[in-house]
Formats: structure tokens, sequence, C-alpha cells
């Protein structure tokens, strides 16, 4: 067939790859002037079902509520005169009793265990460079409770196969010297080995050359206005420049699917949450972070990509508001800075502020919804690089009508 993907973030392309692999004459849309311009450029890089954990858990309502006074918060509310702020809001207080955690939370991990398998059958496949650390991530604590707490809440990933290694402050830094300095402020860490980083901007765009190379098309600079359709059926998709018609089409537009689909009348609980990320060169700074980590106090993480790192932090119910300004980087480039005092050179960060595209249940949407052609793919929420290859895996199973090779019950 002739699939037409709408998105060029890390899950339109990888669904073009998936696809193309099939057999089908593929052709992506993309509004940047390159893929991976937005959510896929400047999230944290972690391929990391060992951070499957939903946000919608039981302790999510109280730590919102705090937002409105304190400012530090992992998560953030802050008030928007769009009502579908409040509709989706309500939908993911639903989603916030223990027993919906735990069964969204094994979903989750079922999915991402499952993509980094399909990820690692690319990489094989194809050798693409993208700065991958393939060493684990290290989840570490600052107070001997919070540890213990971290290591039982583990227990529920654990459980279902995640690999876990409990580390002393000694084993940390014997993990990672460069955290020496700051051995005193970590009480130890949760540490999954085969969790692993890299930079997915790099990655999408040299997956998306092999495309082009065997035939596929990519149009980029192409902004669609619209989508036309016939029936039951997607007649075409209006742009800019050129309609596009196809056999089938995949909806992959992150936070900005829900603007899309609303036009053809179907409803996505989906809701753009801001996130902030600086990136930081490491020039001849001589001790910088050798293996990804997460300040699980701060809810701060840290990726080493080749000659540069990323810090990621914030969860904020803005709307789609990406401004930003320097004070919003400063305690997370501090908590940076205070962990790794020689890992970069801090002053040169680059500052940057994108949407991570977030169901109420963390959980994406799959499959077809009242148009017979139109195939969903979307809601990745903040670890859509981890869930990608394997998403990218079943909508092209889905396409295909083949039956996917995990579960598809409560997805």
């Amino acid at each position: 067939m002739r699939i037409v993907v709408l998105g060029g973030g890390v899950v339109g392309v990888t669904t073009a790859y998936q696809l193309q692999n099939d057999g089908h004459d593929v052709a992506l849309i993309e509004r940047n002037a390159q893929v991976a311009a937005e959510t896929s450029w400047g999230n944290a890089g972690m391929i990391a079902p060992g951070h499957s954990f939903v946000w919608s858990s039981p302790r999510a309502p109280i730590t919102l509520l705090k937002s409105l006074v304190l400012k530090d918060q992992a998560l953030r509310f802050k008030f928007s005169a769009d009502p579908r702020l409040y509709t989706w809001s309500w939908l993911f207080l639903m989603e916030c009793t223990a027993a919906k955690a735990r069964r969204n939370t094994l979903l989750k991990h079922r999915l991402a265990a499952y993509s980094q398998a399909v990820l690692r059958e690319v990489v094989a496949d194809e050798q693409i460079d993208y700065d991958r650390n393939d060493r684990g991530i290290v989840y570490f604590h600052r107070s001997q409770q919070a540890l213990d707490n971290g290591v039982e809440h583990m227990k529920l990933l654990q459980s279902d196969g995640q690999e876990i290694k409990v580390l002393d402050r000694d084993a940390v830094v014997a993990l990672d010297p460069s955290l020496a300095s700051a051995k005193d402020k970590i009480a130890g860490g949760i540490y999954c080995p085969t969790d692993e980083t890299g930079d997915p901007a790099k990655f999408t765009r040299a997956l998306a050359a092999k495309i082009i190379a065997r035939g596929g098309a990519i149009h980029t600079g192409t902004k669609i206005t619209g989508i036309e359709t016939t029936g039951d059926a997607v007649a075409q998709v209006l742009t800019d420049k050129e309609p596009f018609k196809g056999d089938a089409y995949v909806l992959a537009l992150g936070s900005h699917s829900p603007v899309l689909a609303r036009k053809i009348g179907i409803r996505l609980p989906i809701y753009p949450i801001k996130g902030y990320s600086l990136t930081i060169p490491i020039g001849n700074r001589p001790l910088p972070p050798t293996i990804a980590s997460v300040d699980e106090h701060n809810l701060v993480a840290i990726s080493r990509f080749g000659d540069r790192i990323r810090v990621t932090a914030t969860a904020e119910f803005a709307g789609y508001d990406t401004s930003h300004k320097p004070a919003d980087f400063a305690f997370m480039k501090g908590v940076a800075e205070d962990l790794y005092p020689e890992g970069a050179d801090y002053h040169r960060a680059e500052m940057w502020a994108g949407l991570r595209p977030m169901t109420p249940n963390n959980l994406p949407a799959f499959g077809r919804q009242r148009l017979r052609n139109l195939f969903l793919n979307t809601g990745h929420g903040h670890i859509g690089w981890t869930m990608s290859h394997g998403s990218a895996r079943i909508t092209a199973d889905l396409i295909a009508g083949r039956t996917p090779a995990i579960p598809m019950n409560g997805l």
C-alpha cells in the first residue's frame, strides 16, 4: 500500500521505517525543516523500561497542589483559560488510584521492554551511530529511607522481568567515578543494567536518511492544514503545499495529534505537558558523567551524548506554551553542577523547552478510531523515545492485519 505518516518525530519516523520494511510505499509529512526538531530533539535520551512508572499515581494530586505554592516541584500546575486542561486533568486524577497506577505501570513496562528489543534489532540491522551508551542507568536516592522506599517501589517492575541491582554509595561511585565529589550526598541507588541512552534526534535523522535512500519520501517544511474524508475513510491529507493521498494514514503528531483529530470528529485524550532540558558541551572538563543517572529526590535526569550532556527536569501543565527564561533552568542546572562539578561547561548550556504528549493513564493510543484507514500511534508522554520502536512495529502489525508480538489488552 501507499501509506502517509503524519509527523516526523521519533514515533513517526520509526513507524515509516517499519512500514517500509513491510514493503509499503511511505510518505512522511513534517512541518519543521527537519525531522526530530521538537520533542524528539530535547528529551532525556533514555531508553528506560526501568523508569516505566506512570505519573498518574496516588502521590500526583498532592504534588500538583503543592506546585501552586512551591516553585521547585517536579510536577507543576498552571491555571489556564483552556477548558481542555481541566477536562484532561480530571481524567488524569481519575487514574491516580493505587490499583490503576499499578495496572498502567505494568502495561507501560510491557510496551517499553518490547520496544527496547525492537530498537536493538534495528540497531543491529542498520548500524546507526547515535551516541549510544548501553551501560545502564542508575536511579539514586539521597537518604536511606528514600532508597528503601525506592527498592520496595521497584519490586513491581522487577516482578515483570526488570533487572535491578541495589547499590550503596560506594558502589554508585564505583559505577560512575565522576560522582565521587557528591558521594556524601548519595545514600545509594537502584541500577538498571539493561537500560540505555542515546541521542534520539541523531538516531531519528539517520533513520530518516535510510528511508529516503530506499525510496521513501520525507516531506519536511510541509504544514498539515486538514484531513479530507469521504464516508468512513480519509480521502487525502491537505497541506500548505499539496494534498497527499494514500491507502492508509498514520497519525503520529504527538502533542498536536488532538488538534488535527478534532477537525474530523475524533477526540483524543492527549494534552501537552511542558518539559525543560539543557544541552551542555563537555569541553575539556575532566569528569563528565560516564553513564546516565536520575536524581530521584529532585527528579533531574542526566545523560551523556558523546561530547555533550543532557539535563532534563520538570513537567508543567501549561498548554501549548514552549516559552522559557533562564530562571526556569536554574534549579536543574544547579543540581547537575552539584553532582558533576567538573562534568561540563555549564556556562555554555543551551536551553530548550518542549511538549510531551500525555494521556491520562500515560499509555499511547493505537489502532483505528472511526475511520477505517486512519491508524493512531500517538500519546507517548515522557518516554516516547523508549516506546517508539515497539509502537512502530505494533502499528505496522495492525495495518498488516497481524497479531502484535505483545498482548494488546489494556493498550
